[in-house]
């Protein structure tokens, strides 16, 4: 057995799930399950338990997962002993929003560019929502994501800055509601909301709080989308401020100022301990520390 093979183990153990665990791992189900079974074979032990709906660990399986990690740690460890500054190299993958590609990064990936020209880049954009379940998965060494109010042991954050979490409204529906000169009643206006994230859960607390039930008009799949859905008039939307100022629709949205205070973002970056021990993703982690304020 090596290496790759036992963090193909891991991260199906981890997930408990051969076809997600496949998708992580980007192998065939087929290959995977070969895997699986070569390790099976040299220990002449059974390491999952399967049925048509469940997979788990057997107690062989999870005595396995325990060497597992620590021989993979132990690697890691002995790897970057032997790596110095100038010999940093592999691939480092990184998932962001398109926001966050424009405000954040930049000056950071330009920065670890001319630092370590021998690593290559793998970026990927999506939703914001999405980014720690990308690296609680393993699928990315590293995303841009707003600091959770709760988040898994093995997790680590460096928050880089806080934006605040602005209603918005399209310029008719903002006069209108400017001129009722009364606190934004989010029972009676019809609401572009984010489908799920950080966002959504504050505002959800607030209204469970006041015991509102908001009107919703619309949901939406990423921050940056909202402002469009906004400007053409589907109701009062909720996004960062630095979404907002990012967005080419920024000017034709007003922001509301009577409106609920939520807590604000708090964005930063995401690993996992376990990647934090590769040295590409180590150096990219020591890099922006140095480059916060």
């Amino acid at each position: 057995m090596d290496i790759k093979e036992l963090e193909i183990f891991l991260t199906t153990a981890d997930l408990l799930h051969f076809g997600r665990a496949s998708q992580a791992c980007n192998l065939s189900p087929s290959a995977l399950t070969r895997t699986i079974q070569r390790l099976e074979e040299q220990l002449g032990q059974v390491l999952f338990v399967r049925d048509n709906r469940t997979v788990q660990l057997s107690p062989s399986g999870e005595q396995f997962r325990i060497y597992a990690r620590q021989a993979i740690h132990d690697f890691e460890s002995c790897q970057a002993s032997m790596t110095d500054h100038h010999q940093v190299s592999g691939t480092l993958s990184l998932y962001a929003s398109i926001t966050a590609v424009y405000s954040l990064l930049p000056d950071l990936l330009e920065a670890y560019r001319k630092a370590y020209p021998e690593v290559q880049l793998a970026l990927r954009t999506g939703a914001a929502e999405k980014a720690v379940a990308q690296v609680e998965t393993g699928e990315m060494d590293i995303a841009v994501a707003a600091l959770p109010d709760r988040h898994s042991a093995g997790i680590e954050f460096l928050p880089i800055m806080t934006t605040p979490l602005v209603f918005i409204a399209g310029k008719q529906l903002a006069t209108s509601i400017i001129q009722s000169d009364e606190i934004l009643n989010l029972a009676q206006i019809p609401l572009v909301l984010p489908l799920a994230g950080l966002s959504r859960r504050r505002l959800d607390k607030w209204l469970k709080k006041n015991r509102i039930v908001p009107n919703i008009s619309t949901e939406v799949s990423g921050n940056e989308a909202i402002i469009p859905m906004v400007h053409l008039g589907g109701g009062v939307g909720i996004v960062p401020q630095l979404v907002l100022e990012r967005s080419p629709f920024r000017d034709d949205v007003v922001v509301l100022n009577r409106s609920p205070q939520l807590e604000p973002y708090v964005v930063g970056l995401c690993s996992s301990r376990k990647n934090l021990q590769k040295p590409v993703v180590k150096a990219f982690w020591q890099l922006a520390e140095g480059q916060v304020v």
